[in-house]
């Protein structure tokens, strides 16, 4: 199953700047692919750095985490509303192994490895062309629109 941009956008409330997920390549029940095309035109680029454009890490992390909610919500078959939020619950095991520069291709591979009770815990890598660029674990929580 893949999903395109528009679908992207019916299943996350981010938008741009802030939407950094793509295409989904695959999606199943426990995983998810998903790529994200990194552009010179990034808004954080004039001032990450000028002199030599790094996207942030912390943004990667993000990226991951936008994945994972797309994994969950599109397995659950929700679609949230305007009130409805996935929040990041914590972060472990953060590593960031190469830098990501304009006209890369982050690959994101997403598992879920937990769900309790509405507190989401996943693992997740980002790399590009095959090259580790960020990994990390974290914990995520829906919150629903009222």
């Amino acid at each position: 199953m893949v999903m395109d941009i528009n679908e992207i956008r019916r299943y996350l409330p981010h938008r741009y700047p802030f939407l950094l997920v793509d295409r989904v390549l695959e999606i199943h029940e426990n995983r998810i692919l998903a790529i994200k095309n990194v552009s010179v035109n990034e808004p954080f680029f004039p001032g990450h750095f000028p002199h030599k454009p790094v996207m942030p890490g912390v943004l990667i992390v993000e990226a991951l985490a936008q994945a994972a909610a797309l994994m969950t919500l599109k397995n659950a078959d929700v679609i949230p509303d305007e009130n409805s939020v996935v929040l990041f619950a914590g972060l472990d095991k953060v590593r960031f192994k190469r830098q990501v520069i304009p006209g890369d291709q982050l690959l994101f591979d997403v598992s879920m490895l937990q769900n309790k009770r509405g507190i989401y815990k996943y693992t997740g890598t980002a790399t590009v062309d095959g090259v580790l660029a960020a990994e990390s674990e974290f914990l995520c929580v829906f919150r629903a629109g009222s």
